[in-house]
């Protein structure tokens, strides 16, 4: 599961939604979104305006934690690469 920690990282900076909206040029809405962690779906182009504005580090705003379910097949690829180290 992926998880956004925006709302984290900007109230450890004290910046509102408004500021980061302004600074960076997304829609407020959009950062209303992502604040609270209900966007399906995330631009690179934003990410990366985001960690600029904010100067931090990717991983400081999304967390990556394995479902605790597995929903899909993994790839046979990565088995086969696995199996040959």
């Amino acid at each position: 599961m992926i998880r956004l920690l925006l709302s984290r990282k900007m109230g450890e900076l004290r910046i509102t939604q408004a500021e980061l909206s302004d600074a960076t040029g997304i829609r407020p809405n959009t950062i209303n979104d992502l604040y609270h962690d209900v966007a399906d779906r995330v631009s690179l182009e934003n990410l990366d305006k985001i960690c600029e504005a904010l100067g931090c580090d990717l991983s400081e705003i999304v967390e990556y934690t394995p479902n605790k379910l597995q929903t899909i097949r993994r790839c046979v690829s990565q088995s086969v690469y696995k199996s040959r180290q």
